[in-house]
């Protein structure tokens, strides 16, 4: 059992900046989780993924990320956050995080999303 609650989401003016936060909830091994992330979804598209990060500090970066945007987690805490800069309206969207842990159901654990929208 693990829930993801996310944090920090609303209305941001184009350029300005954003700062979106998760924390998992979990029982038994609190250390367990492995990687963390966040995907969008926009209005009739696909869920996509914006970034993630493993226990390491590595992490990946969708190309339209462009470098505005920075993914960062505290393992002891299970959080997770990504940091928007130069939000654009494109960026607009639900956006949900994401982890996975060493034993997890089908297709990990989802937050329940938060919504973004950047105003042009």
């Amino acid at each position: 059992q693990v829930q993801l609650v996310e944090s920090g989401g609303g209305l941001v003016q184009a350029g300005g900046s954003l700062r979106l936060s998760c924390a998992a909830l979990l029982s038994g091994n609190i250390h367990s989780i492995t990687t963390m992330g966040w995907y969008r979804q926009a209005p009739g598209d696909q869920r996509e993924l914006v970034a993630n990060i493993n226990r390491d500090g590595s992490s990946n970066y969708a190309d339209f990320v462009k470098g505005r945007f920075t993914i960062s987690r505290d393992n002891a805490k299970n959080t997770v956050s990504l940091q928007m800069n130069s939000p654009q309206p494109e960026d607009t969207a639900v956006t949900y995080c994401h982890a996975n842990r060493v034993i997890q159901p089908r297709g990990g654990y989802w937050g329940q999303g938060t919504q973004v929208t950047v105003s042009s």
